[in-house]
């Protein structure tokens, strides 16, 4: 008779049982060698047939995960040289140095975890979702600005607490809102042409997130995802004549807020002379630290974890300005191969993107889009402000920066694309998404 199996023995075998549901049997039998990844890829238990035999999805973008990877792990290294010596101000005394790096680690493993959920949702599901995903990020923007409930932080309440981690329901908006836009251009594909009946709602839709970003305030996420769904509608076949109409309207909208708010107008003189007296103590403060800071990196750095700007100087150095950092301490060259990473996964998104559309899935190929133009969009802002080309705006550097919802949302979205880029090559096999 065989021995009864030990409750330690029962639970380590269902453990891996849960492992191997929750990666859809991400780990295959042909090895790691052949698919140049630590788990083989290759088969995601969503075959369809072809004559009669299975057909399995082929492996994901590989250049393309080990990209993401990439930045993320240069990001968490450069959290952590950015925050280690925050303990040393009172406002952080109670913190450890390792504080924000735990987080930050807490927050890509969760991350993952969603990711890898997200990857085993078909395309056609989110498609039936997009409205009520939609609905309920607007619900989330509207609670984030209930007292006792929203998190504030420097004048804005753009936070849901959940103990371990906050969340910011802007990123899930940004997510929500490409999901939306392509579901809704491919629902509206015969009046594309008619500006009223093919412009105006989804442009309602996006107004009234804008009305609840502005009150937390965070122009910044208003302003990607009005980008997003401007993109969206113009890869979708709108009008040229109703783009430029838009992209006016927008444009219109954004100086008559500048215009119409006085710390608003005070940030676009700082940053037309950050220097001057006037500024360069106030709202043109974090701008001539970002420019010391990667005027001191010269061309090779002054070394990892050399930076002197971190060092209490440069404000929010592990948020909005980690590139200031990377510039200080790997110099112009450092700063170069994180524009060129960007660069590249922003264009094989877009490539993905069109081949869905090649394959006549539009849905999957706006989203694709979508997400390219999302994460390229909120790079070059973020670069574009570290660098003094931009005015100064609390947008976040996607996937490396310090920040939990942020992380955990590029992770998801970047998983559907990773699904969108499976399915392609499913259907160019001859089998079935």
């Amino acid at each position: 008779m065989s021995e009864a199996i030990t409750f330690p023995q029962r639970l380590q075998q269902s453990a891996a049982g849960l492992l191997h549901r929750v990666t859809g049997g991400l780990v295959g039998a042909t090895g790691a060698s052949s698919q140049g990844l630590p788990v083989n890829l290759g088969d995601y238990g969503m075959a369809g047939r072809v004559h009669g035999r299975p057909a399995r999805m082929q492996s994901v973008d590989q250049a393309l995960v080990w990209v993401v990877v990439a930045l993320l792990l240069w990001g968490m290294v450069m959290v952590y040289s950015a925050s280690i010596a925050m303990p040393d101000n009172p406002r952080f005394s109670r913190y450890s140095q390792t504080h924000f790096l735990t987080r930050h680690v807490i927050s890509m493993v969760v991350g993952c975890i969603m990711a890898l959920l997200a990857f085993q949702v078909r395309m056609e599901t989110w498609e039936k979702v997009a409205r009520p995903l939609f609905v309920f990020s607007l619900i989330l923007l509207a609670v984030v600005l209930i007292p006792f409930i929203g998190k504030g932080v420097n004048g804005a309440r753009r936070w849901i607490s959940f103990g371990v981690m906050n969340f910011q329901p802007s990123e899930l908006a940004k997510l929500a809102t490409i999901i939306y836009a392509a579901n809704y251009m491919v629902r509206k594909m015969d009046v594309k042409e008619k500006f009223f009946k093919a412009v105006w709602p989804i442009g309602a839709a996006v107004g009234v997130a804008g009305v609840f970003l502005l009150a937390e305030p965070d122009m910044g996420a208003f302003m990607v995802i009005a980008i997003i769904a401007m993109g969206i509608l113009f890869l979708g076949g709108v009008n040229a004549r109703m783009f430029f109409l838009i992209l006016g309207i927008l444009i219109l909208a954004f100086v008559i807020m500048i215009a119409e708010s006085p710390w608003r107008r005070e940030r676009i003189f700082a940053y037309l002379d950050p220097f001057s007296a006037e500024h360069a103590l106030g709202k043109g403060y974090q701008l001539t630290h970002s420019l010391i800071a990667i005027g001191r990196g010269e061309v090779w750095g002054v070394g990892l974890g050399g930076s002197v700007e971190k060092l209490h100087w440069l404000p929010e150095a592990h948020t909005d300005f980690l590139l200031a950092v990377i510039g200080e301490e790997f110099g112009l060259v450092g700063v170069t191969l994180v524009i060129g990473l960007f660069l590249w996964l922003s264009r094989r998104i877009m490539v993905i993107g069109r081949q869905a559309i090649a394959l006549e899935k539009v849905f999957s190929g706006l989203v694709a889009q979508g997400v390219g133009i999302w994460i390229g969009f909120q790079a070059f802002i973020n670069m574009g402000v570290n660098l003094g080309a931009l005015p100064t705006k609390g947008l976040t550097l996607p996937l490396m920066s310090y920040g939990g919802s942020a992380i955990m949302m590029n992770l998801i979205a970047i998983a559907i694309v990773l699904r969108i880029d499976a399915e392609n090559k499913q259907m160019m096999r001859g089998g079935r998404p």
